[in-house]
């Protein structure tokens, strides 16, 4: 019997989805197309969009898919600072593709302090907040290298 323990890189799909996306992928059709089948691509997607909406309780409006966790995180950044975020709170053990476009976008970047069991200093982290003024904080959940899951209060 085989143990797979890497579930925070990729894990296996669960039957259901595995089937919703053998399907979809057996359908042709480009969704920015005008003809039928884009159509029904189109359809496909706003479903799916309205589905992981609901999951998050946000309106489908707010749901934004994109091609890899790389680009959404550099969008999640982009974004951040176009609606005016000016500082940058960083885990310095974060992902590549966290620290990549947070180093891209030109602003300070405040570096926490990590703990030498790998945790972010969270006294230092409501320090750092204690001020009000508006900050993009990056600290992942778990980290996929070294297996350390921060523990944030409530």
């Amino acid at each position: 019997m085989s143990v797979y323990l890497d579930h925070n890189a990729s894990s296996p799909l669960r039957p259901e989805a595995l089937a919703a996306m053998t399907a979809a992928l057996g359908e042709v059709g480009n969704p920015s197309s005008v003809h039928a089948a884009g159509r029904r691509a189109r359809a496909r997607v706003e479903t799916a969009r309205g589905q992981v909406a609901a999951l998050a309780g946000v309106t489908a409006q707010d749901v934004t898919f994109t091609g890899s966790g790389t680009e959404a995180n550099a969008l999640a950044i982009q974004s951040a600072v176009a609606a005016g975020v000016r500082r940058l709170i960083v885990n310095p053990t974060e992902h590549p593709s966290v620290l990549e476009p947070a180093k891209a976008v030109g602003l300070p970047i405040e570096w926490l302090e990590v703990e030498e069991d790998g945790l972010v200093s969270i006294h230092e982290l409501a320090e750092r907040l204690s001020n009000g003024a508006p900050a993009l904080v990056l600290v992942q959940l778990a980290n996929s290298e070294t297996g350390v899951v921060q523990t944030f209060p409530e």
